[in-house]
């Protein structure tokens, strides 16, 4: 008897998720989430450290350990309902859930990890650089999504980054990434220290559910920092694909010196099928400074021209504080969570406080 319960208690286990016909074999050790993307079943996801909340199930029947405190993601409706966040949670039995729009007709892209080389290293402003990687084989993904990159003797753990660049036909076997640089981050202080080219590493991908769905809805796109990356390859593949929506994009900056792919915005523009405005705004410039545009928090130009945000759907990149105020003024001037798609740029420090 004790050994039928010790083994129980450590596994495996059968994750059965509502809508899916058979049950999935899970361990004690795997996230809710690993596992459901490795047996080919979609679940919504984006940070992979419990920062976001994409990757919300609700728990139906079973128990969990879960590694990191969602109250402060989810609503009080949803702690009630028994969500937890799949991507730090793990079995502790047999379990049932429930994912909301879950959407078997799209399957999980296959990840593949390809062995690359730094091709070229680029400054795009004081404290962001181009990293362009030169792999050995294509590597498909969607614009918006981002890559586990892994460089061996420099960090014993992936850092995950967007890709700058729009996807080719039939996969890119170059890839960029924007790469701002982390106060005592073990790889951007690497990278930014020195010549890194020709260093070999591997990428792997594609990661993240942030994309462009199709809709005719006008866009809000808002992006800080390096959240620049992802919002760039997006609005260039929107071009290849003649994409029809007014589209107004604010990109949150402290200063003029962190500014940046100003002139392929300016292309984006004058390719863009529809109304396309760019509007960069900063929030530490000085007072006397000659900036003609506009100042402050990217929030306070949401409503900027009386434009009505339930029509809208969202697109956002960047730091957790902007996003999480970005958000929250979203909802509350009508926009649904369902049109409201974002990529939390978590660095190693916010997935220390997480876990903490």
């Amino acid at each position: 008897m004790f050994g039928k319960l010790f083994k129980r208690d450590n596994g495996p286990f059968k994750l059965r998720i509502e809508g899916v016909a058979e049950p999935i074999e899970v361990d004690n050790k795997t996230f809710l989430l690993t596992a459901a993307l490795d047996a080919g079943i979609p679940i919504p996801y984006s940070c992979r450290v419990g920062g976001c909340g994409t990757c919300k199930v609700r728990l139906l029947d079973g128990k969990v350990k879960e590694y990191t405190d969602k109250t402060y993601l989810l609503t009080p409706e949803q702690l009630q309902q028994n969500y937890i966040l799949s991507c730090q949670a793990v079995a502790r039995s047999d379990l049932s859930i429930a994912v909301d729009d879950l959407d078997l007709t799209a399957s999980a892209e296959e990840r593949i990890t390809r062995s690359g080389r730094i091709s070229a290293v680029a400054p795009l402003t004081h404290d962001i650089l181009q990293l362009t990687i030169e792999l050995d084989g294509p590597l498909s993904y969607r614009a918006g999504q981002y890559a586990d990159l892994t460089v061996p003797g420099v960090i014993a753990e992936h850092r995950s980054y967007s890709f700058a660049g729009r996807p080719e036909p039939g996969g890119n076997r170059r890839v960029v990434f924007h790469v701002r640089k982390v106060p005592g981050g073990a790889f951007t202080e690497w990278l930014h220290g020195g010549a890194r080219e020709g260093t070999e590493l591997t990428v792997a991908g594609p990661g993240g559910d942030f994309w462009l769905r199709p809709n005719d809805a006008p866009m809000l796109c808002v992006a800080g920092g390096s959240g620049m990356a992802p919002l760039k390859a997006l609005l260039e593949q929107a071009v290849v694909e003649g994409v029809q929506r007014d589209c107004t994009y604010l990109y949150g900056a402290r200063t003029q010196q962190d500014l940046y792919c100003e002139a392929e915005m300016a292309q984006i523009a004058e390719q863009w099928q529809g109304r396309f405005e760019f509007v960069p705004v900063l929030s530490e410039e000085p007072e006397d400074s000659d900036w003609p545009g506009r100042r402050g928090l990217v929030t306070a130009f949401l409503q900027e021209g009386g434009r009505n945000l339930s029509e809208y759907h969202a697109y956002m990149c960047g730091p957790p504080p902007m996003l999480d105020a970005a958000i929250a003024e979203l909802q509350a001037q009508g926009i649904g969570p369902a049109n409201i798609h974002f990529d939390k740029f978590l660095d190693k420090s916010h997935a220390a406080r997480l876990s903490a």
